[in-house]
This record gives structure tokens, sequence and C-alpha cells, in this order.
């Protein structure tokens, strides 16, 4: 008994961490594309193309998968999403938000800044993706409860931070293992506030695009529930629209398709498959149980394994305005999981995400067994009458454990 009792309690303490695990892997995952991708650039890699291989090899690799997803619920209609002319409509647009517009913005603001820069930008994603969200209703704000004050506290101080770290350089921090290299050789080293400006505004761009995307997942998953096939699609889309904008962008230079053994190859392999094919079906399955705030408030934890593996690899710079905007940036994005945690435990409805969450439960208790229906059922009356919402949710929960 107290062994069934102790698997039990490990099997809920995996379902509730899952999704932080998760989060925690694609951030590991954008900060080795963007070292990798940064060393590219330098070598003169075209943004456009590297584009169009990256999603080239994350349609590849996620194909096969997205046909076993198909050929499982091919029988069950409640699962199985039937492609109309709408469904259709949001993956083109998908497809050119993120792996279009979003990417080579990204890559041109990394051309002229570097990558641990880039990196602390996009932690204003979380922010630009709370506002959209509640402007569509997926994220729900009553400023009388601290938890939404604590969301939009955090919100503004992120946007702060990036300023900071865009308008205050500040002197240079000496590392130990960066003393005595050079890397005034480094291409887009970011020195100049120029160069800065620039680059945070495309940055800045690439991120609203981003978060738009983010924004339409959420709701193309409510119509089309089937992760892996819609990774699929935006894949395969991402790579044809991107074609055409690469064809046309760098017309006559027949050499920039050239691939090799290099790191081009590596950059492009390394994000089609990490970075592309798993984090948008990761991202995906969160997301129906998070919300797309919370997939989006764990960037900082790119930006500081980006600043080390950096300063190891490219020689790159630490500069004292910088690293107090990561400070803020970072305190911002505390505050914005900190109410996003607190929400999700008093089970207040804040995402369209966690209703979802909550319908599955309903339908996976009702259609485990016969017997567990009944209960299920006493359960939905019986709250009517004082049990909490919460209350509900947690006897369900634990309903599908035993």
């Amino acid at each position: 008994m107290e062994n069934e009792i102790s698997s039990k309690s490990t099997y809920r303490l995996l379902y509730r961490v899952k999704p932080f695990l998760a989060v925690t892997f694609l951030q590991f995952g954008f900060a080795g594309m963007d070292v990798f991708s940064k060393v590219a650039l330098n070598q003169g890699v075209s943004n456009y193309v590297l584009v169009v291989y990256r999603h080239a090899i994350a349609t590849a690799f996620i194909a096969p998968f997205a046909k076993t997803e198909y050929k499982i619920h091919f029988f069950n209609r409640k699962v199985r999403p039937k492609m109309t002319f709408s469904i259709f409509t949001k993956l083109m647009l998908l497809s050119l938000l993120e792996p279009v517009i979003d990417q080579n913005l990204y890559y041109f603001g990394l051309k002229y800044t570097t990558a641990t820069f880039a990196a602390a930008m996009y932690n204003i994603l979380p922010a630009i993706t709370f506002l959209m969200a509640c402007i569509f209703g997926l994220e729900k704000v009553t400023l009388k409860s601290i938890h939404s004050q604590a969301k939009v506290v955090g919100t503004v101080a992120t946007v702060a931070g990036a300023m900071l770290m865009t308008l205050v350089k500040g002197p240079v921090i000496e590392l130990i293992w960066t003393k005595g290299r050079n890397n005034q050789g480094v291409k887009g080293g970011g020195t100049n506030i120029h160069d800065s400006i620039k680059g945070s505004l495309m940055i800045t761009a690439g991120c609203f695009s981003w978060a738009c995307f983010i924004i339409l997942q959420a709701i193309t998953l409510k119509t089309y529930p089937a992760e892996l096939s819609l990774t699929a699609w935006i894949c395969l889309l991402g790579t044809a629209q991107g074609t055409i904008v690469a064809l046309v962008m760098e017309r006559g230079k027949t050499s920039v398709w050239s691939i090799h053994w290099d790191t081009k190859f590596l950059a492009a392999l390394y994000s089609g498959i990490v970075c592309s094919g798993l984090a948008y079906y990761i991202q995906g399955v969160v997301m129906k149980d998070r919300g797309p705030v919370f997939v989006t408030a764990f960037n900082p934890l790119s930006m500081i394994i980006v600043a080390v593996m950096s300063s190891f690899i490219l020689a790159e710079q630490m500069y004292l305005g910088r690293v107090i905007g990561a400070i803020v940036i970072v305190a911002g994005l505390y505050f914005v999981v900190w109410g996003k945690s607190k929400e999700y435990k008093s089970g207040s409805p804040s995402t369209d995400g966690q209703m979802v969450q909550d319908k599955q439960m309903t339908d996976a208790s009702s259609d485990s067994n016969e017997n567990s229906t009944p209960e299920v059922i006493t359960l939905n009356v019986s709250s009517r009458g004082g049990a909490t919402r919460d209350e509900q949710i947690n006897r369900q929960r634990d309903q599908l454990l035993v």
C-alpha cells in the first residue's frame, strides 16, 4: 500500500514539473542556436538561405512522426483534424510569421549585435505575448488581484530592462577566460551604438512577429489539435515561402546556396531539428496546458546560457549597462512567472490553455473506464453545491492517477 502511494506521489510530481522541464529544454536549445548561428553569420552565411535549409531539415525530421500521429488518430474523429480553408490559411500565416519574418529579422539583428545581446533583447517576448494574449482573451487581468498586479509590473519591468540594455553600455566587465583574447575581428561585435539600435529594432520587430505566431498557434490548436501534424505543416510551408524570399533577395548569387560539412550545415542541422522541429511541437503541447505566456516566460534562462557560451566561444565582452538591464529583465519576468504560477495553483481560469486542459482531463477520466463515469458526474454536480473549481480539478486529476 505504501509503495502504491509513493508511486502515485512520484507520478503527480512528474506531472507537475513536466511543463517546467519542457520549457527549460527549449531554452537550452535556443541558446545553442544563438551561438551556432552567430558563428555561421560571422563567416558570411546568407540568413535567407540559412532559414530555408533550417526548415527543410526540420520538415524531413518531423514528417515521419507526423505521419505516425495521423495513422494513430485516423479512426478517431474527435482527435483527427479535418483540413479546411480556414485552418490552411492559419497554417500559411503561421509559416510566414515565424519561419520567414521572425527568423530573418532575428538573424539580421544578430549580425549587427552579439549573441548575448540578441538573446537578452528577446526577453521582451513575454511582455509582448502577455499584452497580445490580453487583447485576444487568452489572458485575463484583474487589477484587484495581487497575481495580476505582479504580471503587469513584471511586463513593464521587462520592457524597461530591454531599453536599458539597448541605450546604456557602461564599462567593460573583464572575465577571467576573456582576458587577453582579441575579439575585434568578430564581425558584428555590437560595440557601435548605431549598430546596437539598428539590431535591437530588428530584434524587437522579430519579437512581435514571434508573439503573433505563438498567439495564433494557441488559437489554431483549438481547431487543429494535432501538434506533430501542425509542426510538419509549418516547417513545410515555411520552407516553401522562405525559398521564394531567398530567391528574390539573393538573385544572381548561386554561390550562397552551396553547402558543405561546415558551420553553415551545422547551424542549419541543429536549428532545424532542435529549434524548429522539436520546439514547435513542445511549445504547442505545453501551451495547451499552461497557456502562451508560460511558454515564453523562461527566456532569461536562454540569455544566461548564451552569455556564458559566447564568452567562451566568441570571446564576447560583458558591459555593465547590459548586465544591469538583464537583471531588471529577469526580475520583471520573475514577477510574471510568480503571478502565473499562483493563478494556476488557485485554479483561476486565466488562460484558455487551462480550460482546454480541464476539458481534456474530464473527457479522459470519463473515457478511461466505465466505473469512473458515475463518479465524475457526481463531482460535477456536487461542485454546484459548494466545492470549488480547484477542488474539482484536483479530484479529477487524482482519479486519472488511480
